[in-house]
């Protein structure tokens, strides 16, 4: 038995959910197709298919089996391609997902850039807010942002990610700076009301002891700080963080935001950043893909693509519309 051309076999059948279809497809007479899948069955010792005259349909280990024979032979497919182009030509179809918001400001616009490095790879992007499963949904790769769930996933941090509270000049003019975070509560905050995120409320390191103190090196005392979480109160909600930066901008209310989102903003003046003394650490922004041993070429230059390009300090100072 030819082991490699019964599990394409096998897959094909499974695709297409009948013997004829798959003989036709790969241009054999059914009967070959069904030998190849009764050697196949009679090697591993279970049975893979239901077969009736009227339909086909996999048995609880077909299905497991499956998933394990499309992944097998995606990574061969993409082995070849690598090993046919001298392991310096990118090819295949590569598959990305990142959070809605994040990916339309900042990996969207990087996809044509990397197909114009990278002309022979297709690029599909998903933009989604929910947590997307990349191996059982079959995506290469994914762009996160923020503290990263344990699973069997790899992550590379690209770069930092801060929260801060921002506000127009406008809303400043009108009713002042914050001195410490307790008194947000005397200001219009714009709050974020999906469920989902800044459940804990807003981040910022306090000072955990006023009136105690270390030495620095330096011999400058530094206060010790622990981070609060609070949660202001304000006249307007949304579940979509645009339209908050959106009101944000037009001097509704102060709003906490991620750094990726604001900084074109406080660069040229729309926004200020305020309580900027109490800003707690920061997360990452994370690429987070399968665990395997062969990572393809194309998944490998496009996470160095990202690293490369968030690196760079005037990345994020830039306009999303603005050319490199």
């Amino acid at each position: 038995m030819d082991r490699l051309k019964a599990l394409e076999t096998f897959v094909n059948v499974a695709a297409r959910g009948s013997l004829t279809a798959a003989a036709k497809a790969e241009d054999v007479v059914t009967a070959i197709v069904s030998r190849r899948l009764d050697a196949l069955e009679a090697h591993l010792g279970v049975k893979l298919l239901v077969r009736t005259t009227r339909r086909i349909s996999l048995t609880r280990e077909g299905a497991a089996f499956l998933e394990d024979c499309q992944r097998l032979l995606a990574e061969l497919a993409d082995a070849e391609a690598n090993v046919s182009a001298g392991s310096v030509k990118a090819t295949g179809h590569l598959r990305l997902t990142a959070p809605a918001g994040f990916g339309r400001r900042h990996v969207a616009p990087l996809v044509p850039r990397f197909h114009a490095q990278h002309p022979e790879v297709r690029v599909s992007l998903n933009l989604s807010d929910r947590l997307v499963d990349l191996a059982g949904e079959g995506y290469d790769c994914a762009v996160r942002v923020g503290d990263l769930p344990d699973s069997s996933l790899i992550s590379v941090r690209l770069a930092d990610n801060r929260r801060l509270c921002v506000a127009a000049p406008a809303y400043i003019a009108r009713h002042g700076v914050p001195a410490t975070p307790a008194e947000l509560q005397q200001h219009n905050c714009l709050g974020l009301s999906s469920e989902a995120s800044q459940s804990r409320g807003w981040a910022f390191a306090v000072p955990q002891d006023p009136d105690a103190t270390r030495e620095q090196q330096d011999g400058a005392p530094a206060v010790q700080r622990h981070i609060i979480h609070i949660k202001p109160r304000g006249a307007l909600d949304c579940s979509d963080g645009q339209v908050l930066h959106d009101w944000c901008l037009a001097g509704h209310g102060i709003a906490w935001r991620s750094t990726w989102e604001v900084e074109a903003d406080i660069a040229s003046g729309r926004l200020v950043p305020l309580l900027e003394e109490f800003r707690a650490p920061p997360n990452g922004i994370y690429a987070v893909f399968p665990q395997r041993k062969h990572m393809p070429l194309r998944v490998r230059l496009w996470i160095d693509f990202l690293r490369e390009q968030y690196e760079r300090p005037d990345f994020w100072w830039r306009s999303p519309a603005s050319p490199s």
